[in-house]
């Protein structure tokens, strides 16, 4: 079940509410909220909730463990070390294992038929969340949860648990033991997810559509892609750099708004990254929940940029290309992270002097670094990102344009410029703006109060259109 889903938002998430409010205190609405998350993990994936709470119990056990010994000592530092590993280990059998064994068998030929590993849904998610809960007990910033039902609510909670933010335990800790939803809380939530719904029902399912139209051949047959015209290739991808944006973005803001309905703050995932002027500032915007987590669960412990140059680019190696490899288990995604490290590095060491001299060209730099990288995010095979490649600039023998493609492109630039508009803070500002005035002037305060009530019902009723007989509704986390 996903959240654009007419079943998840005309069924699921009122029932949930709706059971919500009629409890009486916080157990009793801690309650309802882990039944529906384990009947809305279970619902696709039965049989891997099995693992989900396995993994809980076990490092929720270890950790109570772990928190009776003084922090920095041996025996704090052994049970650390082992939650920590069951928790990898446990994520590189079930999202690596595959991977592992069939690059081992291409170079050695053992064994002779790999094995296929279904991957749970959101395992990277919810194997970081548990990190971060044992990494913050050792640290002393959050206290170690007597209840595992609690500890469970937290890493199933099913607004964020298959599709992030990546949320740290001691921000929402005691908001999972005492918390109020105000009615602004109320009216903000319902507003931001009735957004993030209409940005993935309407805007980014149409830019999806649109990228596989022109990127993907028909029949999905990926050796007649030299075949695609100059203009295709460039479409396609320009598509498919909104779509993953405002995709990927929408759900976060679907999760930060259904969590505001029920008083739980949820740390903010996107900041308009494509208005960036560098690659390191765009990262600093993009999937800020799992910037921040590697940044401070790995690159600082490895001693960040504190070690001189030689030591910082090591440390920047390291945390990209495991920043690639959490997106999947293929090589293509170890060298996408590599090429943003690429760029990174050449910033800290010396671009980033003259990227803060030259705002705009700094912005043409970062928007085409980006447009690329999604090539290498898109493709796995790495023939097909070298043919799309030589292909938008002719090298295939493929011709600039095609009939099909022209009245393709045509058909579909209104939605394109939406999404592009969609993608800067435009939107954002306007609201504050008015806002700011209807706070001072009573006309445009009843404007602004009518508002805030139809523009969710009218982006919920446009969703529920967009959504009603269209089958094509990807879910692109599927691999993290």
């Amino acid at each position: 079940m996903v959240f654009s889903s007419l079943p998840f938002i005309f069924l699921f998430l009122p029932l949930n509410l709706l059971a919500y409010f009629f409890a009486k205190d916080i157990k009793q609405k801690n309650t309802v909220m882990l039944v529906f998350s384990l009947i809305f993990y279970a619902w696709g994936e039965p049989v891997y909730i099995l693992l989900l709470v396995g993994m809980t119990l076990t490092d929720w056990y270890l950790t109570l463990i772990m928190s009776k010994y003084e922090n920095g000592s041996i025996k704090a530092k052994l049970f650390l070390g082992l939650t920590i590993s069951v928790d990898l280990v446990l994520l590189g059998i079930f999202k690596y294992g595959s991977f592992i064994l069939s690059n081992i068998k291409f170079f050695t030929g053992f064994p002779a038929k790999v094995p296929s590993i279904m991957l749970p849904i959101g395992i990277s998610f919810y194997t970081f969340q548990l990190i971060t809960y044992c990494v913050d007990v050792y640290r002393g910033d959050a206290r170690p949860q007597r209840s595992f039902k609690t500890l469970l609510l937290y890493v199933s909670l099913f607004h964020q648990c298959i599709a992030g933010p990546i949320v740290r335990y001691k921000d929402i800790c005691a908001e999972l033991e005492e918390r109020r939803a105000s009615q602004f809380d109320i009216a903000e939530g319902i507003n931001r997810f009735t957004v993030g719904l209409a940005k993935k029902a309407i805007i980014a399912n149409t830019c999806a559509a649109l990228a596989d139209t022109l990127l993907v051949p028909d029949g999905g047959d990926f050796s007649l892609l030299a075949s695609k015209s100059v203009l295709s290739l460039w479409v396609g991808v320009l598509a498919f750099t909104l779509q993953i944006y405002i995709d990927f973005s929408a759900y976060s803001d679907m999760a930060i708004g259904m969590g505001k309905m029920i008083g739980i703050h949820y740390t903010e995932n996107f900041d308009y990254p494509y208005i960036s002027t560098s690659v390191s500032e765009f990262w600093r915007r993009w999937h800020i929940t799992l910037g921040s987590f590697f940044r401070d669960y790995l690159y600082i412990p490895l001693g960040g940029s504190r070690c001189g140059k030689v030591r910082t680019v090591l440390n920047l190696f390291v945390v990209w290309a495991l920043t690639g490899l959490w997106h999947g288990a293929s090589w293509n995604f170890v060298l996408w992270g590599l090429y943003f490290f690429v760029f990174i590095a050449l910033e800290k060491l010396f671009l980033s002097k003259y990227l803060e001299k030259q705002p705009i060209i700094a912005h043409i730099y970062l928007l085409l670094i980006v447009f690329f990288g999604w090539i290498l995010f898109k493709f796995e095979n790495l023939n097909d990102i070298w043919c799309v490649l030589k292909g938008m600039f002719g090298a295939n023998g493929n011709k600039f344009s095609d009939f099909e493609t022209w009245t393709t492109v045509k058909s579909h630039i209104i939605i394109l410029l939406i999404a592009i508009f969609a993608s800067t803070p435009v939107t954002k500002r306007l609201s504050a703006a008015f806002k700011y005035r209807a706070l001072r002037n009573n006309g445009a305060l009843a404007a602004y109060s009518v508002l805030q009530f139809v523009i969710p019902a009218v982006l919920l009723l446009l969703s529920a259109a967009a959504l009603v007989g269209n089958s094509y509704n990807p879910f692109l986390y599927f691999r993290f």
